[in-house]
């Protein structure tokens, strides 16, 4: 389990691909301190598997199914990605539950400067929407960020500027693709409801049934 607080941004130095699959080799420095073979790492939200690891990088092997997903069919040699370490037992809960098992993904629409913030505009699915709700969490390329605004298969976030310092938030532009983690509550809730339709819970249904 992770939080959404990126520790670094590392970037890829090696990219393999073997069959139907892609071996990753990651250019990192902090989450090295403490890392073992076995390990959970988030990159760009995606938790991977640290398969082996060296004095500056670390390897992961990234299977069809997560290509196909993710964003991370994209990437290319030199390209920055946000990493975090699964959050220790004992650690702070900076940000929101964030699981690393992506949902979809996303297209960056419209970026807008805002005094000291950026505001980001992103479209997604269906799929995707349906769970996205106005002050809720969600994981943005691993990023946890409060949604501002929803419009449709659209939602806005609005990014202060040390996130943009510590991420590779800042080096996305529009039609860029990122990867959608949707807060896992709205999930489960629906899932224990029996409910496929939304549209069934409102604010009288959940009353009703003592939430």
């Amino acid at each position: 389990m992770f939080t959404g607080i990126i520790e670094e941004v590392g970037n890829i130095s090696g990219i393999h691909k073997k069959g139907n699959y892609v071996r990753l080799i990651i250019y990192a420095k902090t989450i090295l301190e403490d890392i073992k073979t076995g390990d959970s790492i988030a990159v760009n939200g995606i938790c991977l598997t640290a398969a082996a690891h060296g004095a500056s990088s670390f390897t992961a092997d990234v299977m069809h199914e997560t290509l196909s997903r993710t964003a991370l069919s994209g990437l290319k040699q030199g390209s920055p990605v946000n990493l975090e370490r699964a959050m220790p037992a004992g650690g702070r809960f900076g940000g929101h539950i964030v699981t690393g098992h992506i949902d979809g993904t996303g297209t960056i629409s419209k970026i807008q400067k805002d005094t000291i913030a950026v505001w980001y505009t992103i479209q997604t699915t269906d799929k995707i929407a349906r769970y996205i709700i106005e002050k809720g969490s969600i994981a943005i390329d691993g990023i946890s960020l409060t949604v501002a605004a929803v419009s449709g298969n659209s939602f806005r976030v609005s990014v202060i500027p040390h996130t943009l310092a510590h991420t590779a938030l800042i080096t996305k532009r529009n039609g860029d693709t990122v990867n959608l983690e949707n807060d896992c509550i709205g999930k489960y809730v629906e899932k224990l409801l029996g409910k496929e339709d939304t549209s069934m819970i409102t604010k009288e249904f959940l009353l009703k049934n003592g939430y």
